[in-house]
């Protein structure tokens, strides 16, 4: 049987201990224990920063409309 994760787990897990993603909470729990808020809110902002300029430097995608 295949779990669709993001459409069967969306209210939470319905694998529970025999869950493949197990070792994923476990990291991001660790990662939100030991980061602080400021720190997130850095690398957040930095990302956002990376994104934009990595925008900034691509040529304009021209969309044309189909006859």
């Amino acid at each position: 049987m295949a779990i669709n994760c993001a459409v069967d787990c969306k209210d939470g897990c319905i694998l529970g201990d025999d869950c493949p993603n197990l070792k994923y909470t476990e990291e991001a729990s660790k990662f939100i224990a030991d980061t602080s808020l400021d720190k997130m809110l850095e690398m957040a902002e930095e990302a956002v920063r990376r994104k934009m300029m990595e925008r900034a430097s691509q040529p304009p995608k021209w969309v044309l409309p189909e006859d």
